[in-house]
Formats: C-alpha cells, sequence, structure tokens
C-alpha cells in the first residue's frame, strides 16, 4: 500500500544518507559563509535602523551623534572578530565560547554561557524572521494583517531546509546572502558617487519633522549620556551571530580552523563595509524614522494608519529613483530573503549547541542524535517551536522582540574572552619557544582587550534594555540553566545508580518466578497468554481476574472448568468495582510473601490500525502496566493479538527508524498477504 507519510518525509527531507557520508556535508567556504555569517551580514538591514530610532526619541538634535556611534560598533565588531579567531584557532572542536569558558573558568560558568547562547539563538530565529516580514511589508504594505502568519510560514520553510543537512541548506541560501551583500554594496556605491557628483539623495522622511517624546526634550549630562549609551547597544545588535562561525568548525572542510578563521574575517571585512556604508547613506539621505508614526510632523492624514518604511527600503527608494523602480524591489527582495535566512545562522548554531550540551549530559540525549539527513534534527525542531511560540506571542514585532536580543550574545562575548586570557595564561607558564611566546602574549592582548570591551558593552546593554523587557531573555537564561544543572544531576544519579560493582551480585537468579495472567474473559488473546506464560516454566501459574460484575464472573468460571482449562482461575473481589487497585495489590502481597522471587505478570493486548480503535481497548492494560512498573521485583511482559486492523495498517518504511546510523541494509519488501491454504 502507498506509504503517505513516507513519501511526504522524503519530499521534505530527501533520501536518508549513511553514516558514513558525513564527509560529503562538510562546507567549503563560500557555501560556510551565508550559513554561518548571515546573521551578522543581514543585521546591516536593522542595525542603523535601531541606532536611528533610539536618536529620534530627542527629535532631530540628537542625530549628529550617529556616526560616533557607529564608529563604536564598528571598533567592537573588529575587536570581537580578532577575538574569535582566536578562539577557532585554540578550540577547533566546534564548543565556541562554551568549551573555552568550560576548560577554563569551569563548568558552571560554561553553563552560563551555554544558557545564554541558547536563549539568543531563539531570538535570532525571530528577530531575523519578524524583520524580513517587516521588509516585505514595506514593499507590500497590504500584507501587515498577515504578519504572524507570514513569520509562522517562514519558520516552518526554514526547518525544512535546515532537516534536509548543512550543504543542502548552505547551497539553498547561498544565492540570496550574496544577492543581499552585491545589492547593498552597489547602493552604498552608487549613493556615494551621486553624493560626490552632487546629486545626493534624498529620503521620502527627509522632509518630516519629529515631536521628541515627553521627557526628552533638551537632553543633558547623565541623561544624554544614558540616550547615546541606549543607541549603541541597539547598534550592537550587528554584532549578534559572530560566535557561530566557532560553534560550527567541525562544519568545515579541512584544514578546519584556517577556513573558519579565514570565513570569519571575510564577514566581518563585509559586514563593516555595508554598516558604515548604510549609516553614511543614511544621515546623507536625512532619513528620519521614529519607533511611533505620530511622533512625526508633515505626514499628513491619520498618523496611526502611516506606515513607515525601513531604513533599507528608504534609501534604495531614493538612490534607484522610487518604490517603483527595479533596484528598490531588488533590494527589498534580497534583504527580506536575507533577514529570513539569517535566521539559519540560529538553525545550525542552536543544534550544534545543544547536541554538545546533550553529549556533555546537560540536555536530554536525544539531542546528540543524528537524523536521516546527519542533520540534528531534534535540535531544529526544538529551536523551530520555542521561536515560533515566540513570534506568535510578540505578533512577530521587531520592536517588542529587540529589546530580549543582544544580551546573551554579550555575556557569551565577555566570558569567552576572560576564558581565553586564562588559557594563554596557561600556555605561557609552560611555553620555552620566545616567537611563540611573543604570538601568545599578543594574542592575549587582543582577548583581554575583548573581555573589556564586551564587558563594558554587556553592562551597558542590561542597564539601557532591562526595563524594556532584557529582564525576559535574563530569567530565561536563567530557568534554562537551572534546568540544564538539574539534567546533569539526574544522569550522573542515574548513572551512579544503575553502576555495577560485581557482576555476580547482578546475576544471581530469583528463588522462583511465579507467573501471573490478567483475564478479563475466555477468547483468544486470554489463551495465547496462557500459552505463552506456561513457555517460561514457571514455579507457580495461575489466571487472575476481578469480580466486578457477579454475574459475568459467574459465566467466567464456569465457562473455565467446562473448557478444563489446566491452570487455577483466582477471583480478586472488588466491593468499589475497581480493577487495578485489586491486582496491584493481590501482586504486591505475592513480593511481600515471597521477597526473593519474581512476579511475571502476563497482559492481553489488542493490536489495533486505527488510533480510534485505541480509544476503545486497552485501557485497562495501560493503567495496570502503568502501575505495576513501579512494584519491584515485577516484570511486565504484552502479548499482543493483532486485529485485522493491523494487519491491514502494517506497512513499514524500507528502513525502520535509527538503521541508517546503524549502518542496516534496506529490509526487503515484505508480502503481508496470508498463504493459502492448500
Amino acid at each position: 500500500m502507498f506509504n503517505v507519510t513516507g513519501v511526504l518525509k522524503r519530499l521534505v527531507i530527501g533520501r536518508a544518507m549513511r553514516s558514513e557520508e558525513l564527509g560529503e556535508t562538510l562546507l567549503p567556504k563560500r557555501l560556510a559563509l551565508p550559513i554561518f555569517a548571515s546573521d551578522p551580514l543581514s543585521s546591516v538591514a536593522y542595525a542603523t535602523q535601531e541606532i536611528l530610532l533610539v536618536l529620534t526619541l530627542g527629535g532631530l538634535a540628537y542625530l549628529h551623534f550617529t556616526p560616533w556611534i557607529a564608529a563604536g560598533v564598528v571598533a567592537l565588531m573588529a575587536v570581537v572578530v580578532l577575538s574569535y579567531r582566536q578562539v577557532v584557532h585554540a578550540y577547533p572542536s566546534g564548543g565556541g565560547s562554551y568549551e573555552v569558558v568550560s576548560r577554563n573558568l569551569g563548568p558552571s560558568a560554561g553553563l552560563v554561557v551555554a544558557a545564554s547562547l541558547l536563549v539568543d539563538y531563539v531570538m535570532t530565529v525571530a528577530v531575523s524572521v519578524a524583520s524580513g516580514v517587516d521588509n516585505i511589508i514595506s514593499a507590500i504594505p497590504s500584507l501587515a494583517e498577515h504578519r504572524v502568519l507570514l513569520a509562522l510560514g517562514f519558520v516552518a520553510i526554514l526547518t525544512a531546509m535546515n532537516l534536509r543537512g548543512v550543504r543542502e541548506s548552505g547551497r539553498t541560501f547561498a544565492a540570496p546572502t550574496y544577492l543581499f551583500i552585491g545589492g547593498v554594496i552597489i547602493m552604498v556605491a552608487t549613493g556615494l558617487i551621486r553624493y560626490a557628483l552632487g546629486d545626493a539623495p534624498v529620503a521620502e522622511s527627509a522632509a518630516y519633522g519629529i515631536h521628541p517624546e515627553p521627557g526628552n526634550q533638551n537632553l543633558a549630562g547623565m541623561a544624554l549620556i544614558m540616550l547615546v549609551l541606549r543607541a549603541f547597544s541597539s547598534g550592537c545588535t550587528a554584532l549578534t551571530g559572530v560566535e557561530a562561525i566557532s560553534n560550527g568548525v567541525p562544519a568545515f572542510r579541512k584544514p578546519k580552523a584556517k577556513n573558519a578563521a579565514s570565513t570569519m574575517a571575510s564577514m566581518g571585512i563585509i559586514a563593516v563595509v555595508m554598516f558604515v556604508g548604510v549609516t553614511a547613506l543614511a544621515l546623507i539621505a536625512k532619513v528620519h524614522i521614529t519607533d511611533d508614526s505620530c511622533q512625526l510632523t508633515g505626514i499628513g492624514g491619520n498618523c496611526e494608519s502611516f506606515t513607515q518604511k525601513t531604513v533599507i527600503a528608504q534609501l534604495a527608494s531614493a538612490i534607484f529613483g522610487g518604490d517603483h523602480s527595479v533596484g528598490f524591489f531588488f533590494i527589498q527582495a534580497a534583504t527580506a530573503l536575507v533577514l529570513i535566512l539569517a535566521a539559519n545562522t540560529a538553525f545550525n548554531g542552536f543544534p550544534l549547541l545543544s547536541s554538545i550540551l546533550a553529549q556533555h549530559r546537560y540536555l536530554p540525549r536525544q539531542l546528540h542524535n543524528r537524523g536521516d539527513r546527519l542533520a540534528f534534527s531534534n535540535g531544529i525542531l526544538a529551536l523551530a517551536v520555542v521561536a515560533g511560540a515566540l513570534l506568535w506571542a510578540y505578533k512577530a514585532d521587531v520592536t517588542s522582540l529587540i529589546h530580549l536580543y543582544i544580551l546573551g550574545v554579550f555575556t557569551s562575548f565577555t566570558l569567552s574572552q576572560l576564558g581565553m586570557v586564562r588559557h594563554w595564561n596557561r600556555a605561557l607558564r609552560t611555553e620555552p619557544d620566545a616567537a611563540v611566546r611573543r604570538r601568545h602574549q599578543s594574542a592575549r592582548v587582543v582577548n583581554a582587550l575583548g573581555a573589556c570591551v564586551t564587558g563594558l558593552v554587556l553592562v551597558i546593554v542590561l542597564i539601557t534594555k532591562f526595563t524594556q523587557g532584557a529582564w525576559l531573555a535574563v530569567v530565561a537564561a536563567i530557568l534554562l540553566w537551572l534546568m540544564m544543572r538539574g539534567i546533569r544531576r539526574h544522569y550522573d544519579h542515574t548513572s551512579a545508580e544503575l553502576a555495577v560493582e560485581d557482576p555476580r551480585d547482578e546475576l544471581v537468579p530469583p528463588s522462583r518466578v511465579l507467573g501471573v495472567v490478567l483475564v478479563s474473559t475466555i477468547h483468544k488473546p486470554t489463551l495465547r497468554a496462557l500459552a505463552y506464560a506456561r513457555a517460561f516454566k514457571p514455579y507457580q501459574l495461575e489466571a487472575l481476574t476481578v469480580a466486578v460484575d457477579k454475574e459475568e464472573t459467574g459465566d467466567l468460571q464456569r465457562r473455565w472448568q467446562d473448557l478444563d482449562v489446566d491452570v487455577p482461575l483466582k477471583v480478586l473481589a472488588s466491593p468499589y468495582r475497581e480493577i487495578t487497585k485489586p491486582v496491584v495489590e493481590y501482586v504486591r502481597t505475592m513480593r511481600r510473601d515471597s521477597p526473593r522471587d519474581v512476579v511475571a505478570v502476563f497482559i492481553p493486548e489488542y493490536v489495533v490500525g486505527h488510533w480510534w480503535e485505541n480509544l476503545l481497548h486497552n485501557q485497562s492494560a495501560l493503567w495496570l502496566k502503568s502501575r505495576l512498573l513501579f512494584t519491584p521485583g515485577v516484570m511486565v511482559t504484552s502479548v499482543p493479538w493483532q486485529l485485522t486492523s493491523a494487519a491491514r495498517a502494517d506497512h513499514p518504511a524500507a528502513r525502520a527508524p535509527g538503521s541508517v546510523r546503524r549502518g542496516e541494509p534496506s529490509a526487503p519488501h515484505r508480502n503481508t498477504t496470508p498463504a493459502r491454504k492448500s
């Protein structure tokens, strides 16, 4: 019969891959750049806008701080990229900040980084997709009412593509990323050439004035410093995702560390060029943008229904000749695509990091398993579900989501640089070669500078964004940290409890096996269970039923005698018509009377082919098993009886789940048609 589920899975994910094919999924630098660096590259589309949104809270008077804030962001980007190049060379195994901090500052500090990064990866998906939807709406305003549906749809598409494997997602996402880079560089170059020739582009919002928000007029002293620092912290969104390359080193082709470091350098240079260019053009074109449209003056009409275009959209319109030009639609399409695909950085970073954490027993072991396409499928699905829930809860609003952003990434930046300083200190204690010592000392200076700068930014971000919603990210990271500590304790306790000290103690057989077959009526499943129980040759075997209805129990006893079943039938009284409690109490009594014996309980069960049939059968058996499994010295065995519908529904895939990882060949086609009697 046609296996619809299997066909759909293969259409979405593709053919299953053998474990030996893992080498074929390794990435060249041209594919690694769009996969691991699409987030910091795409942040060019909104980093400048976030700076302007904060500065215009005080009207137009404070926009002259924009170049200085942008210069600070560029300097910070340079320091962070240089620092992470050191991490890539020192720790090429792919743990990134988590591995650096765990090894040098201890497991608890490492978990702080891990929790912060996991939260930040979720935020990367939510913010990138929401920002991409914003750019689509800037080009097609009529889609505004479908914002959440569009965002969730894009998350689903990203999930499906990543389930197909890292290399395939890289091929798919490479073109939009490179088109965006090319488009922005062409836009910047065109705008700057026009400015140099005396034909400076002018944004449509240049004619609008801006009312300062109450309390933000004529700021001075500490209030002005706080406004500038807040704008700087918002501009630091340009640095999100920089650490993803250090987490993804194992996915690069050999030499892995060298290729990853080169990719990081390329990413830093491209991101700085585009960010500086967009910021310069925004000032040249006099882009005016606010959080609240009603702060704008001169727009005409109802301010509440007025939709502001993004900074990138306004620049493309001004430079390429209006909202209907080919250049405008190209930039908007490329920007929307790359912002949505920027979430792919998280779709690669989150599963890799969660896999390492699962391997270290801080997360469920299932997150360490690779799927059919050798991707960490469970991590990809977990990220998609959480990010989708966040987009739904915040209605895919970038302004609301952005306040939860970047706190985690600067926590990991700061701690990883401190960890690298300690790493170089340890290396210098044992390194006799003078030339190598000089390199180590230079690297230590870079990492120490990175720790100081990113630590300062972390404090700024915490102060300026905490009350605006960043507290939620802090709470989420703390809860995740506590959860991971709890999971590790559970795994440690379980391992200690299950550890074998002397095999001879565990291999001592029980004195006797006492068999109990549960009976509700006399039919074929009951007789099969009795036959199966006999095959075990227990010391004692009896059938057990519960007298819920006196007439039915009497009829069962009479039929038992008429059929001359040579197994004694034990009837348990149940005045309150319960089934589970009397059986469990009886079995536990057997254990108390003979503590060195084992009680084997055999339960006949129907195997059905439709989900709704499960609602009609096996409920008593399910409850009984769930209670008996908690009783020491009791073994519960289900004896299946396949109904006709089960045979119709039994159409296994060519390979069972996990067979690819085990290296098993495809199973031959089974003929489920029963043989005819001759």
